[in-house]
C-alpha cells in the first residue's frame, strides 16, 4: 500500500489500513458493502463541497442554505451526515444529530457510518501527511448486513445508545476490556462490531490502550505526543 512512499511506513501499520479498507468492501451491521463503499467515496468527496465551504466559514451553518455538492449515491440525510463530520466536527449539535433522525436515518446507521467516515479520514489523512495520494478504495464484496443490535445498549445521556460499564455480556462479552473503559471507546457500543474493528485500526496507527504510557521505542517523549496531540486537537475543533 506504501511500496512508493518516501518515508519508512512500519508493516503493521500499512498492514492494518489494508485491512480496514477490505472491511469497508464487506457488509458491516447495517450498511452493505457497496454502501459502506459509498459512504467513504462520500467522506472523500466533501472536502470539494462548495456548501460545506460557504458554512464553515459564517459563524452558524444555520446561516447558509443551499445544497451538498454529492455524489448521489446516498440518501440526504446521510450525505448531510458525512459533510458535516468530514468537514465541519467541531460544531456538531444534539439538535442536528436529532434532526437527521427526522430526515429518515436511524441511530445504528448513523453509529456504522460514523466509523466508515472516521476509518476513511484517519487513513487519507496519514497519506497525505505522507506526501501520497489517497490509496483507491476496493471493490465491494457481496453480502448482507447482520443487523444484529446489542439489547444491553441504553440511552445514558449520550446522542445514541450505549453499552453500559459491566454490560458488556452475551455477544458482547469481548467488547470492553476488564477495567476502565473509556467514553470514547464506550460510544460506538450501539454497533459492536464497530468497536471492535475501529479500535483495532487506532491501536496500530495511535497507541494501544495498555502502551500509552510506554513510551519505549517512541522517537519523542510522552509530553511532546500530547503536545502535537493537543494542538491537532485545537486546530481541528475537536469538542471531544
Amino acid at each position: 500500500m506504501y511500496e512508493q512512499a518516501t518515508f519508512h511506513v512500519r508493516p503493521d501499520l500499512a498492514a492494518a489500513h489494508e485491512q480496514a479498507f477490505e472491511r469497508l468492501a464487506r457488509a458491516g451491521t447495517w450498511f452493505t458493502g457497496a454502501e459502506r463503499l459509498a459512504i467513504a467515496r462520500e467522506t472523500r468527496h466533501a472536502r470539494l463541497c462548495a456548501y460545506c465551504a460557504k458554512r464553515k466559514a459564517v459563524l452558524s451553518p444555520a446561516q447558509v442554505t443551499g445544497d451538498h455538492d454529492s455524489l448521489g449515491d446516498l440518501p440526504l440525510a446521510l450525505v448531510e451526515q458525512v459533510h458535516r463530520i468530514a468537514t465541519d466536527p467541531g460544531r456538531l449539535t444534539e439538535r442536528w444529530y436529532h434532526g437527521l433522525l427526522s430526515d429518515g436515518l436511524d441511530d445504528t446507521r448513523y453509529v456504522e457510518a460514523v466509523s466508515v467516515i472516521a476509518t476513511t479520514i484517519a487513513i487519507d489523512t496519514f497519506a497525505r501527511g505522507i506526501g501520497m495520494a489517497e490509496a483507491p478504495l476496493p471493490e465491494p464484496v457481496a453480502g448482507e448486513p447482520s443487523r444484529h443490535r446489542p439489547a444491553s445498549a441504553i440511552h445514558e445521556g449520550s446522542w445514541v445508545p450505549t453499552i453500559p460499564r459491566g454490560a458488556n455480556t452475551g455477544p458482547e462479552a469481548d467488547l470492553y476490556a476488564s477495567g476502565f473503559v473509556p467514553n470514547v471507546r464506550r460510544a460506538m457500543s450501539l454497533v459492536p462490531d464497530v468497536v471492535r474493528h475501529f479500535f483495532q485500526l487506532l491501536s496500530t496507527q495511535y497507541l494501544a490502550n495498555l502502551r500509552f504510557g510506554d513510551e519505549t521505542g517512541r522517537a519523542i517523549s510522552r509530553a511532546q505526543i500530547e503536545l502535537l496531540a493537543a494542538r491537532v486537537s485545537a486546530l481541528n475543533r475537536c469538542f471531544y
